[in-house]
């Protein structure tokens, strides 16, 4: 292809993409895939690959739909080990009874169909122009803790949320800090380490916080390495943080690329208040995509 005719392949798939995540995400079944398998002795990733192409529109009987198809569906589609993740330790350590909520904050646990279509990583980008979305598939149905208000997930313990905080919690060291709470994933795993000596976790919420405090907070290992102060990321960012000499500091205060460019334009201009700190940033590769 040449780079106009990739650049337009990228946008179709990725239009096609968000239409059927967040209309049908389990359009796929396992009674489609089961099919499949039995009639035409397909493997499980073969099925899932053409009825995902079927999905999103695709006629692998046109030239032009079976190339691209072809030159996207192999970086693209994962087929993931649920074991990788139900043995994180924060999967492991957190348990909630259902229904528990402060104000128009709720902790709930929901369940991922078998087969279902989910994000699972920043997009790659090849050498030539493809970016590529990364889409994982578990062939079990996958249960998992969301924290929402009204209604709205604002973090969960999906895949995505855990291979995109993976690298940060990796570079985590001295005094941490991290702007936005959720279900307090990065600051659990942060406190873990013997080279993290401190978690402030910064939170606007007093809804937020009081549910992490009581629900959460008592679960986690290393508690007494975690504080977490309510205030505005941004005044915290540009008239706090100097004072507190942090080593590493990691912001997520966004939901997705749509509301997250912004936010993220506005912590790079803050930087210049703690020249000292590592700075990061959750799907920094996605947000700057989309840029």
């Amino acid at each position: 292809m040449t780079l106009d005719e990739i650049k337009n392949a990228n946008r179709i798939l990725f239009d096609r993409l968000s239409l059927l995540l967040n209309a049908k995400p389990d359009f796929v079944t396992a009674e489609m895939v089961n099919e499949l398998e039995t009639s035409f002795g397909l493997s499980v990733d073969e099925s899932f690959s053409l009825l995902l192409c079927a999905a999103l529109g695709f006629d692998t009987e046109r030239e032009a739909d079976r190339k691209l198809w072809e030159s996207y569906s192999l970086h693209m589609i994962h087929h993931l080990d649920e074991e990788n993740f139900i043995n994180d330790p924060y999967y492991k350590a957190v348990r909630i009874a259902q229904g528990s909520s402060v104000g128009e904050w709720e902790l709930k646990e929901e369940a991922l169909p078998a087969f279902a279509a989910f994000v699972c990583d920043d997009p790659l980008v090849l050498p030539d122009g493809r970016v590529i979305p990364q889409i994982g598939f578990f062939d079990t149905e996958y249960k998992y803790l969301s924290v929402l208000q009204n209604g709205r997930e604002w973090m969960t313990l999906l895949p995505n949320e855990l291979v995109t905080q993976r690298l940060p919690i990796k570079k985590a060291k001295g005094a941490v800090c991290t702007y936005g709470l959720g279900l307090g994933y990065f600051a659990f795993m942060c406190a873990r380490k013997n080279e993290v000596e401190s978690v402030t976790v910064v939170e606007r919420d007093e809804s937020v916080i009081k549910l992490f405090n009581d629900l959460l907070l008592p679960m986690f290992e290393n508690k007494e390495k975690i504080t977490v102060v309510c205030a505005d990321a941004f005044e915290f960012a540009e008239k706090e943080a100097a004072k507190h000499k942090f080593d590493y500091i990691f912001a997520d205060i966004w939901h997705d690329p749509s509301d997250g460019v912004d936010a993220y334009k506005r912590f790079k201009e803050l930087e210049r208040f703690c020249p000292d700190s590592e700075f990061d940033y959750w799907i920094e590769k996605t947000l700057r995509l989309y840029m």
